[in-house]
């Protein structure tokens, strides 16, 4: 997103803030103001800025600009007690510093904001922070390029695993982009873990795996490189409203990323503070999320009555919602997650190709001859293929262990668990390896029979 030098100028005014010394800001804090942190870029922050500082008069707003990790950091720090509220799309840290007792209760009035969206959780159900704005994931879709290829816009997510998508679609790498490992979850938990996996290599094999998110999986699409991107919505919508020619849907089993707003434990502003976290909720701030240099999705229900012509309305769509999503879960094992997704896709996407080319050629050679014999031999090689090196259970067990590379400080042990993934990694190989024997067996086996 475009910076302007009014955001540069924060950044270097944030830089000041917080090396000014904890005296001169506890004497301040007589002032009316109310300090904020957040990620947002400035054509999110300006506007709510703007609507909080007309409907309070001689209040101002001043933010202190921080980066996920840094905002961590930060906040945890004791010495820092000038900031009043932490407003920002980082799920994450609301969930880890809400633990550490960094916040206190927001206290103000939620009528009218649910804490689910379907079967999809959006807030703290302890009340120390609320959602403020989610995105979807789903598909951004290239219609001419579909039209050209023969192929139908994508509904499910099984729908990708099939062969006929093979280098048709791009696919955000979730350790390298910010907004994809909730997305792998969200399949995981839709689906199962070894079914979901099932269909994550799927996908993987088809897809040309990208490194960046954003901006990068539009512009595949858009310039017809790519016939699908599974992204994040705001991403491809911003891209749409530039005149990209792609459309975004949103698949049955989908989910979202919310952004949250809470109030710090120690908040000089207390009184400003709870005006701003409540200004953000209310109808008139959340209407602001409808416009064109924001595009992300209100939490508060009421507002899509005067949504604009065709935004998608997340409660309205909750009833197709399957399953009910465990956020806590998803954020835990965030790390092990990415770590299985390099070692069954991103670093063996040939091998994983080669592999599921030859099931797929055996399958249908079985399939024409009509040999159950056969088929049971190629499905027993897919088995092979897909399978994840433990279990769920065992995942839950040592997901601690892994630590997200957007988690990661200077001071993380790489090598920690360097030898259980190599053996991971060996078993991955053995078992691929097999499966392609067998399906080379059936091949020859239909083969001989003509």
């Amino acid at each position: 997103m475009q910076r302007t030098p009014l955001f540069f100028t924060r950044l270097i005014a944030s830089a000041a803030f917080a090396l000014a010394s904890f005296g001169t800001l506890a004497a301040d804090t007589a002032l009316d103001k109310v300090v904020v942190m957040t990620s947002y870029p400035e054509e999110v922050v300006s506007r709510f800025e703007a609507g909080f500082e007309k409907t309070h008069p001689g209040t101002r707003v001043e933010i202190l600009w921080r980066h996920s990790g840094d905002a961590r950091s930060y906040l945890r720090d004791q010495k820092q007690q000038n900031v009043d509220v932490y407003w920002s799309p980082a799920q994450r840290n609301f969930l880890t510093l809400a633990r550490e007792g960094a916040f206190r209760k927001l206290d103000i009035d939620m009528t009218g904001l649910p804490a689910r969206v379907g079967g999809f959780p959006i807030s703290d159900p302890a009340g120390f922070y609320a959602a403020t704005e989610i995105a979807g994931y789903g598909f951004a879709f290239n219609p001419q390029r579909l039209k050209e290829k023969g192929l139908p816009q994508p509904r499910q997510w099984t729908e990708l695993s099939d062969q006929k998508w093979k280098d048709e679609i791009v696919f955000p790498i979730p350790g390298k982009v910010g907004f994809a490992p909730l997305l792998i979850d969200i399949i995981l938990q839709g689906y199962g873990w070894d079914k979901g996996w099932e269909i994550l290599q799927g996908i993987g094999s088809n897809a040309q795996l990208l490194g960046q998110g954003g901006q990068h999986i539009s512009d595949e699409v858009s310039s017809g490189r790519a016939s699908v991107g599974v992204s994040i919505d705001f991403f491809i919508k911003a891209a749409i409203a530039n005149g990209a020619p792609i459309q975004f849907a949103y698949p049955g089993i989908t989910g979202y990323s919310p952004a949250h707003v809470a109030i710090m434990k120690n908040a000089p502003h207390l009184k400003n503070a709870r005006a701003f976290a409540a200004y953000v909720l209310s109808a008139e701030g959340q209407k602001i999320l409808f416009h064109p240099d924001i595009r992300k999705l209100p939490v508060r229900p009421a507002v899509y009555a005067n949504k604009p012509a065709g935004y998608f309305d997340p409660f309205k769509a909750a009833s197709a919602m399957p399953f009910v999503f465990n956020t806590e879960r998803a954020l835990e094992r965030q790390g092990l997650n990415n770590t299985l997704f390099d070692i069954l896709i991103t670093n063996e996407q040939t091998a994983l190709r080669r592999v599921l080319d030859k099931i797929h050629q055996a399958e249908n050679l079985a399939n024409a001859d009509s040999d159950s014999r056969l088929k049971a031999r190629t499905y027993q090689a897919r088995v092979l293929a897909s399978t994840v090196p433990l279990s769920e259970v065992q995942a839950e067990t040592i997901a601690g262990r892994f630590v997200s590379s957007f988690d990661a400080t200077s001071d993380t042990q790489a090598h920690v668990n360097a030898a259980l993934v190599s053996e991971w990694v060996a078993r991955i190989r053995q078992n691929r390896a097999q499966a392609e024997r067998i399906a080379q067996e059936v091949i020859d086996a239909a083969a001989a029979k003509k």
